[in-house]
């Protein structure tokens, strides 16, 4: 389950490329434009896994994030191509993501920590529905 890059191991990778569009001034990777490809990341995890946040809505089950930490160490430009990488951990009633975004020459780029909490009808839930569907992914 999931591969080894810069000696860390991942549950779910996914290859992407920057599109012009999400370039700055400085014709770099806008910073908000990590946090996209984090939660494309988290939502194409959640499809591997057999579960869509519509399908998991229509339940009365929200994936809601409640904190977000990010380092940014080096930029992506335009054209270039980067893996956004995943593994999973649960803590109590909360999922924490630790995502990185790698470039194609093997370069970090994003190291980020993502806490989820799970609500249930509105109200804040263990989360327990979720846990049972990431089950073989947590680590």
């Amino acid at each position: 389950m999931g591969i080894v890059k810069k000696n860390k191991k991942y549950c779910f990778v996914m290859d992407m490329e920057v599109r012009d569009y999400e370039l700055d001034c400085e014709q770099i990777v806008n910073n908000a434009n990590y946090l996209h490809y984090m939660e494309h990341t988290r939502h194409k995890f959640c499809q591997a896994a057999g579960v869509s946040f519509n399908s998991m809505h229509e339940a009365g089950v929200d994936a809601v994030v409640r904190k977000v930490e990010i380092e940014y160490l080096t930029p992506l430009r335009g054209g270039d191509t980067f893996m956004s990488g995943l593994r999973l951990e649960r803590k109590g009633a909360r999922f924490i993501f630790y995502q990185d975004i790698v470039r194609s020459d093997g370069e970090l780029c994003v190291e980020g920590v993502v806490t989820i909490v799970i609500l249930k009808d509105g109200k804040l839930s263990r989360g327990d529905e979720l846990a049972e569907v990431f089950k073989s992914y947590i680590s």
